[in-house]
C-alpha cells in the first residue's frame, strides 16, 4: 500500500455546545462506549470508529456536522427503543433503496446539539 494514500477514517468529529449533555446522549441513549472525556472534548467508540465530541475551537467549526449513519440489526426495534428514551426523530423507518434482494432502511434523528444523524439497516427483502 502506498504510504501517502488514505486507507481508513481515524475519527469523526461532531461539534457540540455542551459536552456533558452530548456525552449523556451518545453514551446514555445511543449506547456508545466512552473512551475519554475532558472539559472540552469526549471520545467515544462505535464499532472500531472513534467519534470525537468537541466544543468548536473557532466559530467556523460550530456548524452542524455531517450525518453519521449508525447501523443496527432491527431498525424498527432500535427506533422504538430510542423514542422511549425521548430521542427526537425526524421521520419513521422507511426503505430508501432496494438492490437485488437487499432493502436499505433508514430513519433520521436529532442529537441534543442539533446535529442530524441516522439509523440504517440492510435487510433481505
Amino acid at each position: 500500500m502506498e504510504t501517502n494514500r488514505i486507507h481508513k477514517i481515524g475519527q469523526i468529529a461532531v461539534p457540540v455546545t455542551n459536552i456533558d449533555r452530548a456525552v449523556q446522549f451518545y453514551q446514555g441513549k445511543l449506547g456508545l462506549n466512552l473512551l475519554f472525556q475532558t472539559d472540552r472534548m469526549a471520545f467515544l467508540e462505535c464499532g472500531g470508529l472513534r467519534i470525537l465530541l468537541s466544543l468548536p475551537e473557532k466559530e467556523e467549526y460550530a456548524r452542524a456536522s455531517s450525518v453519521i449513519y449508525f447501523q443496527v440489526e432491527n431498525i424498527k426495534k432500535a427506533y422504538e427503543d430510542l423514542r422511549e428514551q425521548d430521542v427526537t426523530f425526524i421521520d419513521e423507518p422507511h426503505i430508501v433503496a432496494k438492490m437485488g434482494q437487499t432493502e436499505t432502511w433508514m430513519t433520521f434523528f436529532k442529537d441534543t446539539e442539533g446535529n442530524t444523524h441516522s439509523l440504517m439497516s440492510e435487510q433481505e427483502a
